[in-house]
């Protein structure tokens, strides 16, 4: 069973909340396990109602009128008891019955039992649900494995784990031995990916064409999805898809718009896109037009990088065989693109927006976030070179941006030379958000106005 962080998510949230919670997130993603995982550990009863298996479920729920109505319904649909305090109802492809969403809140304030819900590609179906219950319902988004979780399925110890924080936060080297380990491992996900079948059939099997053959099954899943979903556009949404890998293979990695049609029009497409994002398939990376707090302002919505959701996707999608190559060690490779496409899909499932950072007098940034309200800028290199950095030099050096340091993301040791940080390309799994403050208590004196 593969350890995930969302897990320890879950069970505090059911803990300390009387809220339903929705994991969402792109198929295949491992939602649905973790849910029932969850019931089994917490020893409850779990009632399962998977909207898109059971169509009698959606107009079960259609016609229901009350919380009562519902929970009669839910009876009807399942042997489970249903026990007050000890059942855990769950409802799954909710985006096959957006109605439930809507009526949770009422579930909710009945309060007899705990509600978990999850399903794919809501960040397109919750925008035509009429009323999203606030105040009633949190919601998580769950991604493929990151790196972390990819060497906790491979048997790293938390004694290498603490070793390699310590390395990270006081900037010292990593033993010799290790580091290479870990750049092997990190190789080893550039193949395999996170994708949770992915990961578990290498445990098993330590067979990459068997791996190779789940990936490629998950993107013809992605590919019937868009047909599925957006039939009016599929044609736009499933070119664009394909084309994620040949464009993070050009020398700027912008995705090309006129790639897609000479006489091209972003906002005839822009909807293409930004189904792909919310879908959970693609990660755009937008271009800030300067290194400044907050990134937000100046973003440019029509110049971005594309990014695949899972680098082992990323990997089957190309059609030269990119994972034997890399087993191989062959020197040729571009690993430029797939390093990124890693370090983009960690950094936001650790919570950071991203941006990258394009001029034509300072050069590109592979990656800007925020950290402390201070911009960090994040070059990522993949060769011998990777001491070469003009672009991060010049921003460094501008007085107006105030950034005190930049990140530089390789493949060797961990050095500091001036206000730059060179981490090994792994460590990307240790760039985390500081955790925000519970409450934010804020009295202030206005009895001079009280007079």
């Amino acid at each position: 069973m593969l350890k995930r962080k969302m897990e320890d998510k879950i069970r505090i949230f059911m803990e300390k909340q009387s809220k339903a919670l929705l994991i969402t997130g792109a198929r295949q993603t491992g939602k649905t396990h973790i849910i029932r995982q969850y019931a089994k550990d917490m020893g409850k009863n779990l009632v399962e109602i998977n909207f898109l298996e059971n169509k009698s479920a959606v107009s079960l729920m259609d016609a229901a009128s009350d919380s009562k109505d519902i929970l009669l319904r839910i009876s009807a649909l399942t042997d489970v008891p249903l026990e007050e305090g000890k059942t855990l109802i769950f409802f799954d492809e909710v985006q096959e019955c957006p109605e439930i969403v809507t009526a949770i809140k009422f579930l909710v304030e009945d309060g007899k039992y705990q509600y978990l819900l999850s399903g794919s590609l809501l960040g397109v179906e919750l925008k035509d649900i009429r009323s999203v219950p606030v105040g009633y319902m949190d919601v998580y988004e769950m991604y493929p494995l990151d790196f972390e979780e990819f060497c906790w399925a491979n048997g790293v110890s938390e004694r290498i784990f603490e070793m390699l924080r310590q390395c990270y936060q006081k900037r010292i080297a990593v033993d010799k031995i290790i580091h290479e380990k870990m750049m092997e491992l990190f190789r080893l996900y550039l193949m395999i990916g996170g994708m949770p079948e992915a990961v578990n059939t290498y445990i098993k099997t330590n067979n990459l064409k068997q791996v190779d053959e789940i990936q490629k099954g998950i993107v013809r899943l992605y590919k019937k999805d868009i047909a599925k979903y957006d039939p009016d556009h599929k044609l736009y949404l499933e070119e664009i898809f394909s084309l994620i890998p040949s464009e993070l293979n050009q020398k700027n990695k912008r995705f090309i718009l006129k790639n897609l049609n000479e006489n091209f029009k972003f906002s005839r497409y822009e909807n293409s896109f930004i189904w792909l994002k919310e879908a959970g398939v693609a990660l755009p990376v937008y271009c800030a037009a300067e290194p400044t707090s907050p990134l937000l302002l100046s973003r440019a919505t029509n110049l971005f990088k594309l990014f695949a959701s899972d680098v082992g996707l990323l990997a089957s999608m190309y059609s030269d065989g990119l994972q034997l190559r890399i087993l191989k060690g062959e020197k040729d490779i571009n690993f430029g693109s797939v390093y990124e496409n890693v370090v983009a899909q960690e950094l936001q499932t650790h919570g950071f927006e991203l941006y990258y950072y394009n001029s034509k007098k300072q050069g590109e940034l592979d990656f800007l976030i925020e950290q402390s309200g201070v911009v960090l800028p994040i070059e990522v290199k993949s060769g011998k070179g990777y001491t070469r950095h003009a672009a991060l030099n010049n921003v460094l050096s501008t007085g107006n941006y105030a950034i005190p340091q930049g990140i530089v993301l390789c493949n060797e040791n961990v050095q500091v030379v001036e206000n730059i940080v060179y981490y090994p390309i792994y460590m990307v799994m240790f760039l985390q958000k500081e955790e925000e403050q519970e409450e934010m208590i804020y009295k202030p004196d206005f009895s001079a106005l009280q007079e």
